[in-house]
């Protein structure tokens, strides 16, 4: 008996293999669907609350999906303008930045040339005479001087950022193709989703139907109620962040605090990238000072708030996860799917964790998986 498990070991490996390939390869297809079903799961009490006022679930859907993607919309065009300044600008503010820090390092090595030319000095009037050093070959050799490359540089950062203008505009028709996609995809998910899940229900070898409907049901609730609550508060977040922005003098206030405010999907590594591009644009705008900090630590300072105040307050422990977990997960997804898998590395993980707990399965990693204190 232990032999045939042993045997079965190597195709349960080759079976994970399999499903890392194909979900790697296939990612362009799992990507909108996983997205699609959080917004239509985020959609779906809403619908369900409409229906009971007797307004069908097409209409409720259309009214609702438009509701959610105007404002969106809206903050998209607002903020184009300003997001195509800063990447016009991205070449010049690389080539300032690289002249003020080259400029400090030449300080330092005037000073450090001082140093060393009294040093010399010293050391040479301390030297006896040397009869023999008088006949020597070796000539000092003249220093070379400091090939200036800045031109070469500056024209190298402009065609990277050229280049990357145009595999931006070349890859933005198949973006708005997907984005099309998902809002059919949600559409089609919120009016004939539930009666696809009757159907599915119905086969034979579902035994027990009334708790799969408990596991689905609760499974939808909590997960829907997650994400909105994690939408609400991230919004709060932003608009938070732009008020102090615009309160510091910091140039877009807006598309900053909508920049931090996404990127606080992704737990711990969003906040640590908004820190570190808040640093840059300080010193941009105000120099190499200290008051460059002031928009980052400000930024640090609600982060913290909501992080251990907030969040915690209105979620509970029950929903907390544990933070190593969390960043081995957000480092596994960003591997096999890119920037979007770390964007929904936290609901799938969440969704897992639910499901688990549901049908009492795998308890000791649902265990694993939950924050303790």
């Amino acid at each position: 008996m232990s032999s045939t498990i042993s045997n079965y070991q190597p195709l349960k490996w080759l079976f994970a293999l399999a499903v890392l390939y194909t979900l790697y390869l296939a990612q362009s297809l799992f990507i909108p669907i996983l997205f699609s079903g959080f917004i239509a799961l985020l959609l779906s009490p809403p619908v369900k609350l409409l229906k009971t006022f007797y307004i069908p679930r097409t209409v409720s859907s259309f009214v609702l999906l438009a509701l959610l993607v105007a404002p969106f919309t809206f903050l998209a065009s607002e903020l184009v303008e300003p997001a195509q300044k800063w990447a016009q600008l991205l070449p010049k503010i690389t080539v300032q930045l690289n002249q003020k820090i080259d400029n400090i390092s030449d300080e330092f090595d005037n000073q450090k040339q001082q140093v060393e030319a009294e040093v010399a000095a010293r050391n040479k009037k301390a030297e006896k005479f040397n009869f023999f050093g008088l006949f020597s070959s070796d000539k000092p050799q003249p220093k070379k001087a400091a090939e200036t490359d800045g031109n070469t540089v500056e024209k190298h950062i402009k065609q990277s950022g050229i280049k990357l203008l145009i595999a931006g505009l070349s890859s933005a028709p198949l973006f708005l193709a997907q984005c099309f996609g998902c809002l059919i995809l949600i559409l089609f998910l919120l009016i004939y989703g539930p009666s696809v899940y009757i159907a599915a229900r119905s086969f034979p070898h579902i035994a027990n139907k009334k708790k799969l409907d408990s596991i689905v049901y609760e499974v939808q609730k909590v997960l829907s109620k997650y994400i909105i609550t994690i939408s609400v508060i991230n919004f709060i977040l932003g608009a938070a962040s732009a008020i102090a922005f615009a309160f510091l003098g910091l140039d877009d206030p807006i598309l900053w605090g909508a920049l931090v405010g996404l990127l606080n999907f992704v737990p711990y590594v969003g906040s640590a990238i908004s820190i570190v591009i808040l640093t840059l644009v300080g010193s941009v705008q105000f120099g190499l000072t200290l008051f460059a900090l002031v928009p980052a630590f400000a930024f640090l300072c609600i982060n913290i708030l909501e992080s251990q105040l907030l969040t915690p307050m209105v979620l509970g422990t029950k929903m907390q996860l544990n933070p190593l977990v969390t960043i081995l997960w957000l480092f596994f997804l960003g591997w096999l799917w890119g920037m979007l898998g770390v964007l929904l590395a936290v609901p799938i993980l969440v969704s897992i964790k639910l499901t688990l707990e549901r049908l009492k399965l795998l308890t000791h990693w649902v265990t694993f998986i939950e924050a303790k204190a």
